[in-house]
């Protein structure tokens, strides 16, 4: 499944959460990540993810079924994901 994550976490984890993402899907542009997971990757990126995130701060998870969306960037594409076959 195709997933994106959106995060806004405290200073203090914010570099724990970015290095963790960083493991499992393409890093877009601040506090955002996304690609393709299994569904047992996606579960264990959530497991992992409960332990480093506190109640005040929010991850957001989209899970999508395959990558079939438009994306329009206005501005600068800070870090386009390429396929690589």
């Amino acid at each position: 499944m195709y997933v994106i994550v959106v995060y806004d976490v405290s200073v203090e984890r914010v570099n724990r959460v970015h290095k963790l993402l960083k493991t499992y899907l393409f890093w877009r542009q601040n506090s955002v990540f996304e690609g393709e997971l299994s569904k047992a990757q996606l579960y264990e990126l959530k497991r992992r993810l409960s332990r480093i995130v506190k109640d005040e701060d929010s991850v957001l998870i989209y899970e999508l079924p395959y990558k079939n969306f438009n994306l329009h960037v206005i501005g600068t594409d800070k870090s386009p994901v390429e396929t690589i076959l």
